[in-house]
């Protein structure tokens, strides 16, 4: 796969379908690599007519590691998004991010607007203190030390994910063999607790949200323990005429189950931004 580079960090992403179609770029959530957008979901959007790109954010999957006292923060994650569509020769795309992805995605389009054709946050947050929040028992698992091996990671993480999964979509099988699947491209035990750090030195986005004039579509699950939806539900408050789709059935697990409703409103969100 192509990798670019911003200032020292190597970033590793993949392209799918015609140069030709209006670009979207996919940010992955904390920890997440560019896995966390399957084939099959990057697929779909290519049938919607879309030139699709996904990522690893530094610190996960193959981009580069960072050291314990690299103080960077999401502007800086944001500013590698845009090192990515320069190595793709992409002016503009459709911005969308997942959970840690969408506040980048936020941030790059705050910081880049002119390089966002549309912003979609996804099961996000808006950085304020009194919104957002996670239960405590999804906090404690979310900060939990890394394990010593990738077999107790991964039962690690499947414990966690029911926590804030929807236990009628929640499949351990399926979600055992896609981290076996990533911890196998890439095992970075700590890596994530650097970039919690860079989303707690980041502040809040209040200001610029409320400043976005690009079009923008905010998704958030309605049984979401881990960022509740009134971060989401504030995120839409902030910027002017965003559309909010609050699915009822998603908690913080984008799953199949969800892709339908989101494909379908991010396909007509580029269609009115693209006409």
């Amino acid at each position: 796969m192509p990798r670019t580079t911003n200032g020292t960090f190597e970033i590793e992403y993949e392209t799918f379908g015609s140069t030709d179609d209006p670009a979207l770029i996919c940010i992955s959530g904390l920890g997440s690599q560019l896995l966390s957008y399957p084939v099959e979901l990057c697929g779909a959007f290519v049938d919607r007519g879309f030139y699709v790109i996904r990522m690893d954010n530094r610190d996960a999957g193959l981009s580069s590691m960072s050291s314990d006292d690299d103080n960077y923060t999401l502007n800086d994650m944001a500013d590698d998004v845009v090192a990515v569509l320069n190595a793709a020769e992409v002016h503009d795309a459709v911005v969308l991010g997942v959970s840690m992805g969408g506040m980048i995605a936020q941030v790059t389009a705050i910081r880049h607007p002119e390089r966002t054709r549309a912003l979609v946050s996804i099961m996000s947050t808006t950085g304020e203190p009194d919104v957002g929040n996670p239960t405590l028992d999804a906090w404690d698992v979310l900060t939990a030390p890394p394990e010593d091996s990738i077999e107790a990671q991964i039962e690690a993480d499947v414990k966690a994910s029911r926590i804030w999964s929807n236990p009628e979509w929640f499949d351990p099988d399926t979600l055992r063999s896609n981290l076996a699947a990533g911890y196998q491209r890439a095992w970075n035990p700590g890596a994530a607790q650097r970039q919690i750090n860079a989303i707690m030195r980041s502040g809040d986005r209040v200001a610029g949200l409320s400043e976005l004039t690009v079009p923008a579509l905010v998704v958030h699950g309605g049984l979401d323990t881990l960022i509740d939806p009134s971060g989401g539900a504030r995120t839409a408050e902030l910027i002017g005429d965003a559309e909010y789709l609050l699915i009822e059935e998603m908690s913080h697990d984008f799953v199949p189950q969800a892709w339908p409703a989101v494909v379908q409103a991010v396909t007509a969100l580029a269609a009115r931004t693209f006409s």
